[in-house]
């Protein structure tokens, strides 16, 4: 048998390498360049540590993807010699499309690279919820915004849904409210729509969009906690989200909340998904008389008109949402908590309440969503977006 050679000098390893660190690089220049510009080449290097070298180089490499400009009025630098010209993000060119799979209805959205929500539709649900019929429904509604934004060319498209999904292999592994297992959305879409497509669980989608675009940028850790029909959590520390194995981090329906008297299917009493979940919300609204069918908002709208019953039902749940956020900060300790729950979300006593739950010391580190009135559209978009800002320079070449 022939001998194998000796690794050399101009072995991949270090080409692998260099590859990794411009990545990286090219990440954190488009990252400074979101949260600071319009800004200057010279202070993108102070405020990343890089050379002024590599920031040039990246940032060229940036401009020709079409991610970055320069900015129209050059900047005087306060002496002689040519003004500093500041670059910022170009959200003029591309859009990524948002899917969210909820049990009522799909979202689909168009998303710029700020994360501002361009353009929304929500998709009602009919019939079964067989997973080709919703996934076609949803490349049909983005394909429809798109022809009405023609000047937007989209980088790819992001999914996101509550249940377990795996965001390797691009498949919701199970989501019981739907009724969907193993079904392989980033196949389909892509299929359908031509584009790359990027899935993960929404929990973890609106921790990163909190990261690039919210409030919660710059925390050293975030916890999110989703409460709608599903309720799951997500946990980031730097720029990092926690996933596990096979993408099933922040399954958390069946935590024991104290107090809780809620039957689950599993047959414990006090699960937290059980307590939490709008259906349980929306069964309580229907045995007081407070509303007819299943919709959420008809209890916050009660609320709104009035209504002691469907307050108290809002504050209730609210409160019982902080006992839980109080477990897991007793676990994770995060710097940052965010919740997106219905009644936090519009009501001041809602969200007093959930703090009261908390407890006065850490009440001031819990905050609702940063996206109330889109959050569904930036959790599916945000899933592309953070593909993006992770690695740049993966840009589609489709796209350019």
């Amino acid at each position: 048998m022939p001998r194998t050679a000796a690794p050399t000098l101009t072995s991949p390893v270090p080409r692998i390498a260099d590859r990794d660190r411009r990545r990286t690089s090219a990440s954190v220049i488009l990252r400074s360049v979101l949260e600071h510009g319009p800004v200057a080449r010279s202070n993108i290097a102070r405020l990343t540590g890089l050379s002024p070298a590599s920031v040039t180089d990246h940032c060229a490499r940036l401009t020709r993807l079409g991610l970055i400009r320069e900015a129209a009025a050059p900047r005087q630098s306060g002496g002689v010699g040519r003004p500093h010209v500041p670059i910022d993000l170009d959200d003029t060119r591309f859009v990524v499309g948002g899917v969210h799979v909820a049990v009522p209805h799909t979202t689909v959205a168009l998303l710029d690279l700020r994360g501002r929500v361009v353009a929304e539709r929500e998709l009602k649900h009919t019939g079964d919820m067989d997973p080709c019929d919703v996934l076609d429904r949803a490349a049909d509604g983005l394909a429809a915004l798109l022809d009405a934004a023609p000047g937007s060319r989209p980088l790819g498209v992001g999914f996101a849904a509550g249940g377990w999904v795996d965001r390797d292999s691009g498949v919701v592994v199970e989501h019981p409210l739907l009724g969907w297992r193993e079904v392989s959305v980033r196949d389909v879409l892509g299929a359908r729509t031509g584009l790359p497509v990027h899935v993960d669980g929404h929990a973890r989608a609106l921790v990163n969009a909190e990261r690039l675009f919210g409030r919660a940028r710059g925390s050293g850790s975030v916890l999110h906690l989703f409460v709608g029909n599903v309720v799951d959590a997500a946990f980031a520390t730097g720029d990092e989200v926690h996933h596990g194995p096979r993408s099933q981090a922040g399954a958390i329906a069946h935590l024991p909340v104290p107090g809780g008297t809620e039957t689950c299917h599993c047959g414990r009493i006090g699960c937290l998904q059980a307590e939490l979940s709008e259906r349980t919300l929306c069964r309580r609204a229907r045995a007081a008389g407070v509303v007819e069918g299943t919709n959420p908002r008809h209890v916050l709208r009660a609320a709104q008109d009035g209504d002691p019953v469907a307050l108290r039902l809002l504050t209730d749940r609210a409160r019982m949402t902080g006992r839980a956020v109080g477990l897991l900060l007793d676990v994770l300790n995060p710097e940052t908590v965010v919740v997106t729950e219905l009644g936090v979300l519009n009501r001041e006593d809602c969200l007093a309440a959930l703090r009261g739950a908390v407890g006065h010391e850490r009440a001031a580190a819990v905050a609702p969503t940063s996206f109330a009135d889109s959050v569904l559209a930036v959790a599916g978009g945000s899933v592309a977006l953070d593909v993006l800002y992770r690695d740049p320079l993966g840009t589609s070449p489709e796209a350019i």
